[in-house]
């Protein structure tokens, strides 16, 4: 009797994965056909993007060409081509590239690793959180436009514009690291907790590895808060520099010059950004394969 059971349940065992593969196959086709809707979706988003910064190009062309607009006071896609290339024939934009460049990575790399270790240290503490909490959210909502004559005055031409962008992307980094590090998954740190784990453990086993996305919104976050924090203390107090190039162009009355310095940063917070996607990608792609 037993032996006829195993007998029939073997059939019955070894047949479950086929209809599985019958469920399977049906769907295929229509799985085909949304990837090919999703790319399809994809290019007319891509399509359409593209569409409108050509329209946005004719427009603002063809506005101050035709003196719809001033010219003076808008310049032109073309003026600011030419613009670009007498500057970069001249030599003089690529030192300013790389002098806003440098400054925007150093603040960058100062407000992360300031933030991570204050955010670290506020919730290893928790009676240092309670204290330093509304001094933190008073300082985050400061205009930090407001401390640039200070810090050229304590710190110089050069030294007040890392302060200044520091300043401007360190707070909003801890704030935002702190809250993902208090909102790590609570069951897991009193699984953690019922084995004997040290609180310094709990972070390094369990807070830090579950926020790493946490870290890369910060990152990008704190990509641009840089960007805008160097090109403040640039407008204040420099001799180079994109920002140092935009104050210069408007005071000559050169809204070429200037366009060009602003679509360059564009380009560079752009870069920036793809640089941290590429990062995200890379670090968050064995995980998903793991997952």
């Amino acid at each position: 009797m037993s032996s006829d059971t195993s007998i029939a349940a073997a059939p019955a065992a070894s047949a479950a994965p086929a209809r599985t593969e019958r469920a399977v196959v049906p769907h295929s086709r229509q799985y085909h056909a949304w990837l090919a809707a999703r790319r399809r979706e994809k290019l007319q988003i891509v399509a359409a993007q593209i569409g409108l910064v050509v329209a946005f190009l004719v427009v603002w062309e063809v506005a101050p060409r035709m003196h719809w607009v001033n010219p003076m006071l808008t310049s032109y896609p073309s003026a600011i081509w030419q613009a670009f290339v007498q500057m970069v024939r001249g030599g003089e934009l690529g030192n300013h590239i790389v002098v806003t460049l440098v400054e925007v990575v150093v603040s960058f790399l100062l407000a992360m690793v300031l933030g991570t270790a204050v955010a670290i240290l506020l919730w290893m503490s928790p009676r240092l959180e309670r204290v330093l909490d509304p001094f933190l959210v008073v300082l985050n909502a400061l205009p930090k436009i407001a401390l640039v004559p200070i810090f050229y005055i304590w710190l110089g031409a050069e030294g007040s514009i890392y302060a200044v962008a520091v300043a401007v992307a360190l707070f909003i980094t801890i704030l935002m690291l702190y809250t993902g590090f208090r909102q790590s998954d609570p069951n897991k740190i009193k699984l953690a907790r019922t084995f004997g784990a040290t609180r310094r453990q709990i972070l390094a086993k369990v807070v830090l590895p579950s926020n790493v996305h946490t870290f890369i919104a910060t990152l990008k976050a704190n990509a641009g808060l840089s960007l805008v924090g160097v090109i403040v203390g640039e407008f204040q107090a420099s001799k180079a520099g994109l920002g140092y190039l935009i104050v210069y162009g408007s005071q000559i009355f050169r809204m070429d010059m200037v366009m060009a310095a602003i679509v360059i940063l564009g380009l560079m917070s752009l870069a920036i950004y793809a640089l941290i996607q590429w990062a995200e990608f890379r670090i968050t792609r064995p995980a998903k394969r793991g997952g």
